[in-house]
């Protein structure tokens, strides 16, 4: 395993049994234990686990949003596939707002040779979005969030009431036919349902584990969204259920 591919396994492993020794994990990902050592002090400085005397315990609590740095490293391919599947659903001049999250950054980068104006919702996306001259960036403004650099706040807020746009591409921690999109951050659901009603359409792009899951702030309920972007597997039981309450899926082309 690489280091990419080490810090993944530890920090979902943890995930799934709370506690690891340092000999297991080593033995694990075939590496010694002064590298897992090495691995576990970076894991921890990003807020991913609590080192212990022998290895290491998860810091996830089920109800908190992972880190930033933590949900860069998880399924990088799904989200590219996802991005592209996305991109390709707009047409060149729309207006768009992006929101924050490593699946928006992936869709920035997907945007690189179209000619779109993109209000994006966080710094991250929008260093993606800059070098590119056929995007025409506008910023929302407000606070930033440390890490997560999304923007919240009044400001924000109050840019969305002051515009109007063809469509917000919609990023959520969990998406329940029933309950609709949700998230963790509750200074966050506010941007994210200013930019739901200034759209004329709104995309939801979820990966898998989204789907199903139920965080704490209410963004929208699913009539407000025209259709949801998925890896999920077309036969899976949330995907019927949202297809039953008439919501369009779509998937990457290759599923």
């Amino acid at each position: 395993m690489n280091v990419m591919e080490r810090h993944k396994f530890v920090v979902g492993l943890l995930m799934q049994q709370n506690r690891a020794t340092v000999s297991e994990l080593a033995q694990a990902t075939g590496t010694s234990e002064m590298t897992i050592r090495r691995d576990l002090e970076v894991l921890e400085s990003r807020g991913a686990l609590r080192r212990v005397r022998g290895g290491a315990v998860s810091n996830l609590p089920g109800g908190v949003e992972p880190p930033y740095a933590i949900r860069a490293m998880s399924a990088a391919q799904a989200k590219e596939r996802l991005a592209h599947t996305v991109v390709d659903l707009l047409t060149d001049g729309e207006t768009v707002a992006l929101d924050t999250g490593t699946t928006a950054v992936a869709i920035a980068k997907a945007m690189a040779d179209r000619q779109l104006t993109v209000t994006p919702l966080s710094l991250h996306a929008a260093f993606a979005l800059s070098p590119h001259p056929g995007i025409h960036l506008l910023m929302p403004g407000g606070q930033v969030r440390p890490e997560e650099l999304s923007f919240y706040g009044h400001t924000p807020v109050q840019t969305f009431k002051d515009l109007c746009f063809d469509t917000f591409i919609l990023g959520c921690c969990g998406v329940d036919p029933t309950q609709g999109a949700t998230a963790y951050n509750l200074e966050d659901v506010q941007v994210k349902r200013a930019a739901v009603t200034a759209a004329q359409r709104v995309i939801l792009v979820a990966t898998a584990d989204k789907l199903g899951r139920t965080a704490l702030g209410r963004i929208c309920p699913m009539e407000q969204i025209a259709l949801i972007v998925t890896d999920a597997p077309d036969n899976s039981p949330t995907v019927k259920e949202l297809r039953d309450h008439g919501v369009e899926v779509v998937h990457p082309a290759d599923d």
